[in-house]
Protein backbone atom coordinates (compact mmCIF):
# COMPACT_ATOMS: atom_id res chain seq x y z
CA UNK A 1 0.00 0.00 0.00
CA UNK A 2 1.21 3.52 -1.14
CA UNK A 3 1.70 6.34 1.48
CA UNK A 4 -1.56 7.97 -0.09
CA UNK A 5 -3.82 5.03 -0.04
CA UNK A 6 -2.36 4.31 3.70
CA UNK A 7 -3.83 7.50 4.73
CA UNK A 8 -6.71 7.57 2.50
CA UNK A 9 -7.52 4.32 4.70
CA UNK A 10 -6.68 6.00 8.02
CA UNK A 11 -8.80 9.33 7.32
CA UNK A 12 -11.68 6.74 6.48
CA UNK A 13 -11.36 4.60 9.79
CA UNK A 14 -11.06 7.73 11.82
CA UNK A 15 -14.38 9.29 10.13
CA UNK A 16 -16.36 6.33 10.68
CA UNK A 17 -15.07 5.11 14.07
CA UNK A 18 -17.63 7.38 16.79
CA UNK A 19 -15.63 9.50 19.31
CA UNK A 20 -16.73 8.50 22.81
CA UNK A 21 -17.93 11.67 24.66
CA UNK A 22 -16.38 12.11 28.40
CA UNK A 23 -18.75 12.57 31.08
CA UNK A 24 -19.96 15.49 32.26
CA UNK A 25 -17.10 18.14 34.27
CA UNK A 26 -19.36 18.29 37.07
CA UNK A 27 -22.76 17.79 38.85
CA UNK A 28 -24.37 20.75 38.25
CA UNK A 29 -28.08 19.73 37.71
CA UNK A 30 -30.44 17.43 39.37
CA UNK A 31 -30.10 14.06 38.39
CA UNK A 32 -30.87 10.66 39.50
CA UNK A 33 -29.16 7.39 38.46
CA UNK A 34 -29.75 3.52 39.30
CA UNK A 35 -27.56 1.49 41.27
CA UNK A 36 -28.12 -2.24 40.88
CA UNK A 37 -26.36 -3.96 43.81
CA UNK A 38 -26.61 -7.32 45.36
CA UNK A 39 -25.66 -5.99 48.63
CA UNK A 40 -28.80 -4.52 49.00
CA UNK A 41 -30.46 -7.63 48.73
CA UNK A 42 -28.86 -9.26 51.67
CA UNK A 43 -29.43 -8.03 55.11
CA UNK A 44 -26.73 -10.53 55.97
CA UNK A 45 -23.89 -9.56 52.89
CA UNK A 46 -24.14 -5.64 54.28
CA UNK A 47 -27.42 -4.56 52.89
CA UNK A 48 -27.95 -2.26 55.46
CA UNK A 49 -24.19 -0.54 55.66
CA UNK A 50 -24.40 -0.34 51.77
CA UNK A 51 -27.54 1.59 52.20
CA UNK A 52 -26.00 3.88 54.77
CA UNK A 53 -23.60 4.37 52.39
CA UNK A 54 -25.88 5.61 49.71
CA UNK A 55 -27.17 7.65 51.81
CA UNK A 56 -24.31 9.81 52.62
CA UNK A 57 -23.34 9.99 49.59
CA UNK A 58 -26.76 11.26 48.33
CA UNK A 59 -26.46 13.88 51.60
CA UNK A 60 -23.36 15.33 50.23
CA UNK A 61 -24.66 15.70 47.06
CA UNK A 62 -27.87 17.22 46.76
CA UNK A 63 -28.55 17.69 43.12
CA UNK A 64 -28.18 13.59 42.62
CA UNK A 65 -30.74 11.09 43.33
CA UNK A 66 -30.05 7.14 43.78
CA UNK A 67 -32.02 4.50 43.13
CA UNK A 68 -31.03 1.04 45.00
CA UNK A 69 -31.94 -1.94 42.80
CA UNK A 70 -31.68 -5.52 44.62
CA UNK A 71 -30.76 -7.93 42.65
CA UNK A 72 -29.15 -11.55 42.69
CA UNK A 73 -24.94 -12.14 42.03
CA UNK A 74 -25.93 -15.58 40.87
CA UNK A 75 -28.36 -14.26 38.00
CA UNK A 76 -28.27 -11.21 35.67
CA UNK A 77 -31.39 -11.81 34.19
CA UNK A 78 -32.53 -8.92 36.05
CA UNK A 79 -30.30 -6.43 34.30
CA UNK A 80 -30.56 -7.92 30.89
CA UNK A 81 -34.77 -7.81 31.19
CA UNK A 82 -34.44 -4.21 32.45
CA UNK A 83 -31.76 -3.35 29.61
CA UNK A 84 -34.01 -5.11 27.14
CA UNK A 85 -37.10 -3.16 28.31
CA UNK A 86 -35.37 0.19 27.86
CA UNK A 87 -34.97 0.91 31.89
CA UNK A 88 -31.91 2.56 33.03
CA UNK A 89 -28.98 0.57 34.14
CA UNK A 90 -26.70 3.16 35.41
CA UNK A 91 -24.25 1.67 37.90
CA UNK A 92 -23.94 -1.91 38.53
CA UNK A 93 -21.99 -4.13 41.29
CA UNK A 94 -21.05 -6.65 39.03
CA UNK A 95 -19.61 -9.97 40.55
CA UNK A 96 -15.97 -10.75 38.83
CA UNK A 97 -16.68 -13.73 37.44
CA UNK A 98 -19.54 -11.54 35.17
CA UNK A 99 -17.45 -9.13 34.05
CA UNK A 100 -16.32 -10.47 30.91
CA UNK A 101 -20.50 -10.80 30.07
CA UNK A 102 -21.31 -7.53 31.25
CA UNK A 103 -18.58 -5.89 28.78
CA UNK A 104 -19.52 -8.13 25.65
CA UNK A 105 -23.33 -7.41 26.54
CA UNK A 106 -24.44 -5.24 28.57
CA UNK A 107 -22.21 -2.21 27.80
CA UNK A 108 -19.97 -1.49 30.41
CA UNK A 109 -17.84 1.72 29.50
CA UNK A 110 -14.25 1.74 29.60
CA UNK A 111 -13.22 3.75 32.30
CA UNK A 112 -10.25 5.36 30.82
CA UNK A 113 -12.85 6.26 28.00
CA UNK A 114 -15.11 8.37 29.77
CA UNK A 115 -13.20 9.70 32.68
CA UNK A 116 -11.16 12.67 31.93
CA UNK A 117 -7.18 13.18 31.95
CA UNK A 118 -5.49 11.79 35.09
CA UNK A 119 -8.73 11.29 37.05
CA UNK A 120 -8.76 7.38 37.01
CA UNK A 121 -5.16 6.86 37.75
CA UNK A 122 -5.24 9.72 40.53
CA UNK A 123 -8.31 7.74 42.24
CA UNK A 124 -6.90 4.10 42.02
CA UNK A 125 -3.22 5.53 43.39
CA UNK A 126 -3.04 3.42 46.65
CA UNK A 127 -5.29 0.65 45.45
CA UNK A 128 -4.10 -2.98 46.27
CA UNK A 129 -2.94 -3.88 42.70
CA UNK A 130 -3.96 -7.81 43.44
CA UNK A 131 -7.98 -5.96 43.41
CA UNK A 132 -7.70 -3.27 40.05
CA UNK A 133 -6.02 -6.13 38.17
CA UNK A 134 -9.11 -7.83 38.26
CA UNK A 135 -11.30 -5.06 36.67
CA UNK A 136 -9.28 -5.38 33.49
CA UNK A 137 -10.39 -6.73 30.01
CA UNK A 138 -8.29 -6.13 26.94
CA UNK A 139 -5.65 -3.66 28.64
CA UNK A 140 -8.73 -1.27 29.86
CA UNK A 141 -10.25 -0.72 32.92
CA UNK A 142 -14.16 -2.02 32.52
CA UNK A 143 -14.41 -2.37 36.24
CA UNK A 144 -13.27 -0.53 39.72
CA UNK A 145 -12.74 -3.40 42.35
CA UNK A 146 -15.57 -3.10 44.68
CA UNK A 147 -16.16 -5.59 47.41
CA UNK A 148 -13.37 -8.09 48.03
CA UNK A 149 -13.30 -11.40 50.22
CA UNK A 150 -10.70 -14.60 50.69
CA UNK A 151 -11.86 -17.73 51.73
CA UNK A 152 -11.69 -18.09 55.89
CA UNK A 153 -12.06 -20.58 58.41
CA UNK A 154 -14.64 -19.39 61.07
CA UNK A 155 -14.63 -21.66 63.94
CA UNK A 156 -16.36 -21.67 67.49
CA UNK A 157 -13.42 -21.41 70.10
CA UNK A 158 -15.69 -22.72 72.83
CA UNK A 159 -16.53 -25.68 71.16
CA UNK A 160 -12.86 -26.52 71.05
CA UNK A 161 -12.19 -26.51 74.10
CA UNK A 162 -15.57 -28.25 74.84
CA UNK A 163 -13.74 -31.08 72.43
CA UNK A 164 -10.03 -30.78 74.25
CA UNK A 165 -8.95 -28.93 71.16
CA UNK A 166 -6.64 -25.85 71.53
CA UNK A 167 -8.12 -22.60 70.00
CA UNK A 168 -5.21 -20.81 70.21
CA UNK A 169 -3.91 -23.58 66.88
CA UNK A 170 -6.86 -23.93 64.73
CA UNK A 171 -6.56 -26.31 62.06
CA UNK A 172 -4.18 -25.77 59.28
CA UNK A 173 -4.47 -28.28 56.98
CA UNK A 174 -7.45 -30.38 55.79
CA UNK A 175 -6.07 -33.62 57.72
CA UNK A 176 -6.34 -31.40 61.03
CA UNK A 177 -9.47 -29.76 59.97
CA UNK A 178 -10.95 -33.40 59.85
CA UNK A 179 -9.11 -34.34 63.06
CA UNK A 180 -10.55 -31.27 64.79
CA UNK A 181 -14.31 -31.92 63.39
CA UNK A 182 -14.18 -35.75 64.46
CA UNK A 183 -13.37 -34.42 68.23
CA UNK A 184 -16.47 -32.24 67.97
CA UNK A 185 -18.39 -34.90 67.04
CA UNK A 186 -17.31 -36.99 69.02
CA UNK A 187 -17.16 -35.21 72.61
CA UNK A 188 -20.07 -32.39 72.09
CA UNK A 189 -23.41 -32.75 70.96
CA UNK A 190 -22.71 -30.00 67.92
CA UNK A 191 -21.69 -30.95 64.62
CA UNK A 192 -18.12 -30.24 63.10
CA UNK A 193 -17.59 -28.66 59.88
CA UNK A 194 -19.26 -27.23 56.67
CA UNK A 195 -17.83 -25.10 53.61
CA UNK A 196 -19.49 -22.73 51.03
CA UNK A 197 -17.75 -24.73 48.07
CA UNK A 198 -21.31 -26.03 46.78
CA UNK A 199 -25.02 -25.08 47.16
CA UNK A 200 -27.43 -23.27 45.58
CA UNK A 201 -25.86 -19.36 44.84
CA UNK A 202 -22.33 -20.83 45.62
CA UNK A 203 -20.71 -20.35 42.10
CA UNK A 204 -17.46 -21.90 41.80
CA UNK A 205 -15.37 -19.17 43.72
CA UNK A 206 -14.11 -21.29 46.89
CA UNK A 207 -14.13 -24.11 44.59
CA UNK A 208 -11.24 -22.56 42.28
CA UNK A 209 -9.35 -21.87 45.50
CA UNK A 210 -9.52 -25.63 46.71
CA UNK A 211 -8.32 -27.04 43.43
CA UNK A 212 -5.74 -23.97 43.00
CA UNK A 213 -4.23 -25.20 46.66
CA UNK A 214 -3.84 -28.28 45.63
CA UNK A 215 -1.73 -27.22 42.82
CA UNK A 216 -4.65 -27.49 39.59
CA UNK A 217 -6.80 -25.28 37.84
CA UNK A 218 -10.35 -25.56 37.07
CA UNK A 219 -9.75 -23.91 33.51
CA UNK A 220 -6.42 -23.36 31.18
CA UNK A 221 -4.72 -20.00 31.76
CA UNK A 222 -5.64 -18.41 28.41
CA UNK A 223 -9.30 -19.64 29.19
CA UNK A 224 -9.74 -22.15 26.48
CA UNK A 225 -9.77 -25.07 28.23
CA UNK A 226 -11.37 -26.82 31.11
CA UNK A 227 -9.50 -29.05 33.44
CA UNK A 228 -11.40 -29.76 36.62
CA UNK A 229 -11.52 -33.33 35.74
CA UNK A 230 -7.84 -33.56 36.06
CA UNK A 231 -6.12 -35.61 39.02
CA UNK A 232 -5.42 -32.20 41.25
CA UNK A 233 -9.09 -31.70 41.16
CA UNK A 234 -9.87 -34.92 41.83
CA UNK A 235 -7.81 -35.33 44.40
CA UNK A 236 -9.16 -32.29 46.05
CA UNK A 237 -13.05 -33.76 45.21
CA UNK A 238 -12.08 -36.82 46.62
CA UNK A 239 -10.87 -34.61 50.32
CA UNK A 240 -13.94 -33.33 50.43
CA UNK A 241 -15.83 -36.53 49.67
CA UNK A 242 -13.75 -38.19 52.57
CA UNK A 243 -14.59 -35.27 55.07
CA UNK A 244 -18.37 -36.13 53.92
CA UNK A 245 -17.86 -40.03 54.50
CA UNK A 246 -16.11 -39.52 57.49
CA UNK A 247 -19.41 -37.72 59.08
CA UNK A 248 -17.98 -34.44 59.73
CA UNK A 249 -18.72 -32.57 56.77
CA UNK A 250 -22.26 -31.47 57.04
CA UNK A 251 -24.07 -30.63 53.75
CA UNK A 252 -25.85 -27.77 54.70
CA UNK A 253 -27.19 -24.69 52.36
CA UNK A 254 -26.38 -21.00 53.57
CA UNK A 255 -29.16 -20.75 55.84
CA UNK A 256 -28.55 -23.97 57.68
CA UNK A 257 -25.10 -23.06 58.12
CA UNK A 258 -25.51 -19.52 59.40
CA UNK A 259 -28.13 -20.80 61.80
CA UNK A 260 -25.38 -23.26 62.82
CA UNK A 261 -22.99 -21.10 63.54
CA UNK A 262 -25.49 -18.74 65.33
CA UNK A 263 -26.57 -21.05 67.93
CA UNK A 264 -23.61 -22.49 68.91
CA UNK A 265 -23.87 -26.08 67.16
CA UNK A 266 -21.42 -26.32 63.82
CA UNK A 267 -17.61 -26.39 65.26
CA UNK A 268 -15.93 -24.50 61.33
CA UNK A 269 -17.34 -23.01 58.70
CA UNK A 270 -15.13 -21.97 55.67
CA UNK A 271 -16.59 -19.03 53.78
CA UNK A 272 -16.26 -15.48 52.34
CA UNK A 273 -15.12 -13.17 54.82
CA UNK A 274 -18.18 -10.91 53.63
CA UNK A 275 -19.86 -12.81 56.44
CA UNK A 276 -17.92 -11.47 58.83
CA UNK A 277 -20.45 -8.90 60.17
CA UNK A 278 -23.26 -11.28 60.69
CA UNK A 279 -21.42 -14.46 62.18
CA UNK A 280 -20.39 -11.89 64.64
CA UNK A 281 -23.64 -10.89 65.07
CA UNK A 282 -24.81 -14.09 65.91
CA UNK A 283 -21.82 -15.23 68.29
CA UNK A 284 -22.27 -11.94 70.32
CA UNK A 285 -23.40 -13.20 74.04
CA UNK A 286 -23.40 -16.55 72.58
CA UNK A 287 -19.71 -18.03 72.26
CA UNK A 288 -16.30 -17.07 70.80
CA UNK A 289 -15.96 -16.77 67.35
CA UNK A 290 -12.58 -16.80 66.13
CA UNK A 291 -11.00 -17.49 62.07
CA UNK A 292 -8.03 -18.19 60.40
CA UNK A 293 -7.04 -18.81 57.02
CA UNK A 294 -7.93 -21.40 54.18
CA UNK A 295 -6.59 -25.10 55.33
CA UNK A 296 -3.84 -26.23 52.62
CA UNK A 297 -3.15 -29.97 51.54
CA UNK A 298 -0.31 -31.03 53.94
CA UNK A 299 2.68 -28.57 53.15
CA UNK A 300 1.21 -26.97 49.97
CA UNK A 301 0.80 -23.10 50.29
CA UNK A 302 -2.83 -22.31 49.97
CA UNK A 303 -3.33 -20.39 47.05
CA UNK A 304 -6.46 -18.10 47.70
CA UNK A 305 -9.31 -16.41 45.14
CA UNK A 306 -11.28 -13.72 45.89
CA UNK A 307 -14.88 -13.51 45.35
CA UNK A 308 -16.37 -10.29 45.45
CA UNK A 309 -16.84 -7.79 42.65
CA UNK A 310 -16.70 -4.48 40.65
CA UNK A 311 -18.26 -1.45 40.06
CA UNK A 312 -19.28 -1.04 36.21
CA UNK A 313 -20.56 2.37 34.65
CA UNK A 314 -23.38 1.45 31.82
CA UNK A 315 -25.22 4.43 31.10
CA UNK A 316 -23.71 6.78 28.34
CA UNK A 317 -25.24 10.03 29.48
CA UNK A 318 -22.51 12.56 30.43
CA UNK A 319 -24.33 14.05 33.53
CA UNK A 320 -25.13 10.23 34.62
CA UNK A 321 -21.84 8.81 34.32
CA UNK A 322 -20.07 12.02 36.37
CA UNK A 323 -22.87 10.77 39.04
CA UNK A 324 -22.18 6.99 39.14
CA UNK A 325 -18.37 7.89 38.90
CA UNK A 326 -18.31 9.73 42.01
CA UNK A 327 -20.65 7.39 43.52
CA UNK A 328 -18.30 4.84 42.23
CA UNK A 329 -15.34 6.61 43.99
CA UNK A 330 -17.04 7.53 47.14
CA UNK A 331 -17.67 3.95 47.88
CA UNK A 332 -14.41 3.13 46.90
CA UNK A 333 -12.45 5.72 48.98
CA UNK A 334 -10.30 5.49 52.59
CA UNK A 335 -13.77 6.12 54.26
CA UNK A 336 -15.53 3.77 51.96
CA UNK A 337 -13.47 0.99 52.49
CA UNK A 338 -13.60 1.89 56.56
CA UNK A 339 -16.93 1.32 56.30
CA UNK A 340 -17.16 -1.68 53.72
CA UNK A 341 -14.46 -3.86 55.95
CA UNK A 342 -15.88 -2.71 59.73
CA UNK A 343 -19.51 -3.59 59.25
CA UNK A 344 -19.73 -5.91 56.25
CA UNK A 345 -16.24 -8.09 56.65
CA UNK A 346 -14.54 -7.23 52.78
CA UNK A 347 -11.17 -6.54 52.18
CA UNK A 348 -10.20 -2.96 52.65
CA UNK A 349 -8.45 -2.65 49.15
CA UNK A 350 -6.54 0.71 50.21
CA UNK A 351 -3.90 -1.04 52.33
CA UNK A 352 -2.77 2.38 54.16
CA UNK A 353 -6.08 2.41 56.07
CA UNK A 354 -5.25 -0.99 57.69
CA UNK A 355 -2.76 1.76 59.97
CA UNK A 356 -4.48 5.02 60.09
CA UNK A 357 -5.76 5.94 63.28
CA UNK A 358 -8.25 8.12 60.99
CA UNK A 359 -10.06 4.67 59.76
CA UNK A 360 -9.32 1.06 60.33
CA UNK A 361 -6.29 0.97 62.87
CA UNK A 362 -8.21 1.10 66.02
CA UNK A 363 -10.72 -1.27 64.89
CA UNK A 364 -8.52 -3.74 63.39
CA UNK A 365 -6.32 -3.86 66.81
CA UNK A 366 -10.28 -4.48 68.78
CA UNK A 367 -11.15 -6.98 66.17
CA UNK A 368 -8.78 -10.12 65.36
CA UNK A 369 -10.84 -11.75 62.83
CA UNK A 370 -9.87 -9.67 59.78
CA UNK A 371 -6.40 -10.84 60.28
CA UNK A 372 -6.54 -14.14 58.12
CA UNK A 373 -8.40 -12.35 55.52
CA UNK A 374 -5.64 -9.46 55.21
CA UNK A 375 -2.64 -11.88 55.02
CA UNK A 376 -4.69 -13.66 52.51
CA UNK A 377 -4.50 -10.71 50.20
CA UNK A 378 -0.77 -9.90 49.24
CA UNK A 379 -0.90 -13.78 47.91
CA UNK A 380 -4.73 -13.64 46.39
CA UNK A 381 -5.08 -15.11 42.76
CA UNK A 382 -7.86 -14.16 40.39
CA UNK A 383 -11.55 -15.72 40.38
CA UNK A 384 -11.26 -16.95 36.96
CA UNK A 385 -14.67 -16.13 34.75
CA UNK A 386 -15.64 -18.65 32.36
CA UNK A 387 -16.19 -17.73 28.58
CA UNK A 388 -18.54 -16.85 26.41
CA UNK A 389 -22.75 -16.10 26.30
CA UNK A 390 -23.10 -20.19 28.17
CA UNK A 391 -20.68 -19.13 31.23
CA UNK A 392 -22.99 -19.92 33.66
CA UNK A 393 -24.36 -23.12 32.22
CA UNK A 394 -20.76 -24.08 32.28
CA UNK A 395 -20.17 -23.06 35.85
CA UNK A 396 -23.57 -24.96 36.66
CA UNK A 397 -22.20 -28.31 35.00
CA UNK A 398 -19.29 -28.38 36.60
CA UNK A 399 -20.68 -27.76 40.23
CA UNK A 400 -22.93 -30.10 39.93
CA UNK A 401 -21.21 -33.09 39.38
CA UNK A 402 -18.85 -31.60 42.29
CA UNK A 403 -21.61 -31.96 44.49
CA UNK A 404 -22.57 -34.82 43.62
CA UNK A 405 -18.96 -36.37 43.75
CA UNK A 406 -18.97 -35.34 47.49
CA UNK A 407 -22.64 -35.58 49.14
CA UNK A 408 -24.71 -37.76 45.77
CA UNK A 409 -21.85 -40.99 46.13
CA UNK A 410 -21.10 -40.62 42.50
CA UNK A 411 -17.87 -41.87 41.76
CA UNK A 412 -15.68 -38.99 41.10
CA UNK A 413 -13.49 -39.42 38.48
CA UNK A 414 -16.30 -40.02 35.50
CA UNK A 415 -18.56 -37.64 36.93
CA UNK A 416 -15.70 -35.19 36.82
CA UNK A 417 -14.89 -35.90 33.00
CA UNK A 418 -18.19 -36.67 31.84
CA UNK A 419 -19.04 -32.97 33.12
CA UNK A 420 -15.73 -31.45 31.84
CA UNK A 421 -16.61 -32.87 28.20
CA UNK A 422 -20.33 -31.45 28.70
CA UNK A 423 -19.16 -27.90 29.66
CA UNK A 424 -16.65 -27.86 27.29
CA UNK A 425 -19.18 -28.24 24.38
CA UNK A 426 -20.64 -24.93 25.87
CA UNK A 427 -17.16 -23.34 25.40
CA UNK A 428 -16.43 -20.30 22.93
Amino acid sequence: MNRKSFLLGALALAVSTPVLAQMAPAIDQPVTITFYNYNLASAGLGGQATQNLIDEFMAANPNVTVEGVPYSSADGSRIQADLAAGLPVDLVQTVFSDLDFSVTNFGAKALEDITTDGELEAHMAGMHPNGTKLGVLNGKTYGMAYTFSTPVLFYNADLFRAAGLDPDNPPQTWAEVKEAALAIEEKTDAEGFTGGITGPGAVDWLFQGVVRSNNGEVISRDRTTLKFAEPESVEAVAMLRDLYDAGVYENYDYSGAMEGMASGHLGMYLQTSALQGSLVSGAEGNYELRATTMPRFGDKPTRPNNSGSALTIHTADPLKQRAAWELMKFLTSEYGYTIITSQIGYLPLRPAIVDDPKYLKDWIAEHPLVEPNLEQLDRLEPWDPMPGPNYRQVVKTMMDAVEMSIFGGADIEPTLIDAQANAQALMP
